[in-house]
């Protein structure tokens, strides 16, 4: 039975069902959340967390894994995350509550400390209890230092401080300048955007879901999905040759997963019309620049006349399509990994005369 249970997991956390599965928990949590923001709801996610991870240690793959030093920081990430998360969610719920009940929105966000001595006194009281916490911290688990660093020998896997696994993952599935360079710039800028595309004036100082819900899912979205996930995927789920583990599967350096990644190009003029590629690069890609050219310039007008004709009316016709280009950048992402991981997409546009790989 245990066995069952463990091929079990190791089957749900493949990483098609992982990444469709978290989009299906978030959407959930998110639709019935007057359900999920409840204090019950958290009080068994954490007793069955904890019952899993006593029952899951005992596990010689997962307690070598999960138990790594630069890894336990990890799970009390997933931990904070998930309880901070409900938490502001479990407060938004309580407040749109309240305002249907009548009440005036100032009083929402009323309550109101000073500075000093409130807030001073408890930041003071939680640097001793984190200083003690390091300390003993320290003594207790030992430092991941491994051998000196060697030119002729590198880990297998190598893999980027945790902060970074993120754009480590990116890696995978976009040439090295769209996921170090464009797909982080558009992230800063669309981060420093948000004021100037999202000027409504609701939920100022209180947390409120029913008044602000593209701001709830679009950092839902993008901080615990695309981010936080991700984190995940790279410390537990990647193993040597940076191949998908289990988490109860041995981390066998052998492993070699037979996938052969195949362009956009190769699919259309060889598997579809039985041709040669052709030599133009241009007119070899032609199908994946038509793909990408009907990615950003159709779906805007598209979705603007049809179930974002609200939006489009609130934001002016220029803050709409700069917040759509953003954000089909920000689609692009799963889009490509669903594709890489279901028919081996590699390259929508791959033109690697030119250095120009999509």
């Amino acid at each position: 039975m245990s066995d069952f249970l463990k091929n079990v997991v190791d089957w749900l956390f493949a990483p098609t069902r992982y990444f469709l599965g978290s989009v299906l928990i978030l959407a959930a949590v998110l639709y019935w959340r007057r359900y999920f923001s409840r204090s019950i709801f958290m009080v068994a996610f954490f007793a069955l967390g904890a019952a899993f991870l006593v029952w899951a240690v005992g596990d010689p793959n997962f307690h070598k894994i999960i138990t790594k030093g630069d890894n336990i920081p990890i799970v009390i990430l997933l931990a904070s995350v998930v309880f901070f998360s409900w938490l502001g969610l479990r407060q938004a719920v309580d407040n749109d509550e309240r305002k249907k009940r009548g009440e005036a929105e100032g009083e929402l966000g009323k309550q109101k400390v000073f500075t000093w001595p409130d807030l001073v006194y408890t930041e003071f009281i939680c640097i001793l209890l984190f200083t003690a916490l390091l300390i003993i911290w320290s003594i207790v688990i030992e430092a991941p230092l491994e051998e000196p660093a060697a030119q002729a020998r590198t880990p297998n896997p190598s893999k980027a401080p945790w902060y970074f696994l993120g754009l480590q993952e990116m890696l995978v599935y976009f040439d090295p300048w769209i996921a170090g360079v464009v797909l982080p710039g558009f992230i800063i800028v669309g981060l420093c955007a948000i004021p100037y595309l999202d000027t409504n004036p609701k939920g100022n100082g209180y947390y409120t879901f029913d008044e602000r819900p593209f701001a709830w899912v679009f950092f839902w979205v993008g901080f615990v999905l695309f981010w936080v996930s991700f984190v995940i995927l790279g410390t537990f789920l990647r193993g040597p040759n940076w191949s998908f583990f289990g988490p109860f599967e041995y981390w066998d350096l052998h492993k070699l997963e037979p996938l052969v990644n195949v362009d956009l190009s190769t699919y259309v003029w060889v598997n579809m019309l039985h041709q040669n590629l052709p030599e133009n690069p241009l007119v070899r890609e032609s199908p994946g620049i038509l793909a990408v050219l009907g990615w950003f310039l159709l779906i805007p007008p598209l979705f603007g006349k049809t179930f974002l004709k609200g939006l489009v009316e609130r934001m002016g016709m220029v803050r709409y399509n700069v917040f759509m280009h953003l954000l089909l950048w920000f689609g692009l992402l799963p889009l490509k990994m669903l594709l890489r991981w279901t028919v081996n997409l590699k390259y929508i546009i791959g033109i690697p005369e030119w250095f120009f790989n999509v």
